[in-house]
């Protein structure tokens, strides 16, 4: 029995050690990195962020007529997400900084987006929408094509608005037009286990939704007019852009595809190959070839950014804030 301890704790050792070393080398590699990486992004003689350039991957077909595939996928959040090593880039900068690069280059005649999110928060959700836009703006022959795989709700189908043309996959779920606030409140618990607030605020509203108050109903209707106002915008924008004569489906219910296509949330339903096809048709051409925008990266930043695992997502700790977001 002892001998099989002393085996068990020397393995631990080994674990131990093996992870120590991992870690060691991390750390050489990211200051290796540091240490022979010049000022390479110095001294450049255009602005990066509003003229972005990535190199491209040619993803389908053999046309002369170009198209890019950008991915609109999770929840529509600002900021970076924390993983074991570095981070995730900032998806909603990301998607943005793609649709200018295929808005600056007059060659792209359309943009594919595949959309696969429950939507998200609501000024992220309205750029990518006037990010689309203005990309059909600057040339007026260009088209926006939506495919939704298997989730194009609230926020991500509100940026589906600014699409020509909107399909879906057989299986999917579109619509919840609508804007959600949530919070929790914990007075009751806090009376329980001796948890009290202290709070030092310069006005009577300072203090709205305090978990640890009872919840003032002049502060949830100052909060449900704000929210209103938001609802207004998006049932708005979907009005226009699906020419809904009334509003009473625009109530934050989702909807099957098939629901969707009867309800005109949607113009199809297919796979990829229908919604390229359909493109092809729209644009009025025989062929077209796709593109895909990446960036090449050192190795050290390929590092930084793999699929490693992911720490708790703290977001969903914050304040509460105001969501186009399915959120069932």
């Amino acid at each position: 029995m002892g001998n099989n301890g002393s085996k068990v704790g020397c393995w631990i050792a080994i674990a131990i050690l093996a992870m120590l070393l991992f870690g060691s080398f991390i750390t050489n590699v990211g200051l290796t990195a540091a240490l022979f990486s010049g000022p390479s992004d110095a001294g450049n003689d255009y602005p990066v962020d509003e003229k972005p350039v990535y190199d491209e991957i040619w993803s389908y077909g053999y046309g002369e007529t170009k198209v890019v595939r950008i991915d609109l996928e999770g929840i529509i959040m600002r900021g970076q997400r924390e993983r074991l090593f570095g981070y995730e880039p900032d998806m909603v900068e990301m998607i943005l900084s793609q649709i200018r690069a295929a808005t600056i280059d007059p060659e792209v005649k359309a943009i594919l987006l595949e959309v696969d999110s429950p939507g998200g928060s609501v000024t992220p959700s309205d750029e990518i929408y006037a990010a689309l836009e203005h990309f059909k703006k600057e040339d007026e022959s260009r088209l926006v094509m939506v495919f939704i795989r298997d989730l194009g709700a609230s926020g991500a189908y509100y940026a589906a608005m600014a699409g020509d043309y909107i399909m879906a996959e057989p299986t999917a779920i579109v619509g919840s037009v609508g804007v959600i606030m949530q919070t929790l409140n914990m007075k009751g618990l806090g009376e329980k286990i001796g948890l009290s607030a202290v709070t030092i605020a310069s006005g009577e509203n300072k203090d709205m939704l305090n978990p640890f108050e009872e919840v003032d109903p002049r502060h949830v209707e100052m909060l449900q007019e704000l929210v209103d106002g938001m609802q207004e915008r998006f049932a708005s924008i979907v009005e226009d852009s699906r020419g809904f004569e009334n509003r009473d489906l625009l109530d934050g219910r989702i909807f099957s595809a098939p629901q969707a296509l009867e309800n005109n949330f949607i113009d199809g339903i297919g796979y990829l190959q229908d919604a390229i096809d359909k493109l092809t048709f729209l644009l009025d051409v025989e062929e077209i070839y796709l593109v895909r925008y990446y960036e090449q990266r050192s190795f050290f930043e390929m590092l930084m950014t793999s699929k490693l695992p992911q720490l708790p997502n703290l977001a969903t700790m914050e304040s509460p804030r105001f969501l186009y977001q399915w959120k069932p």
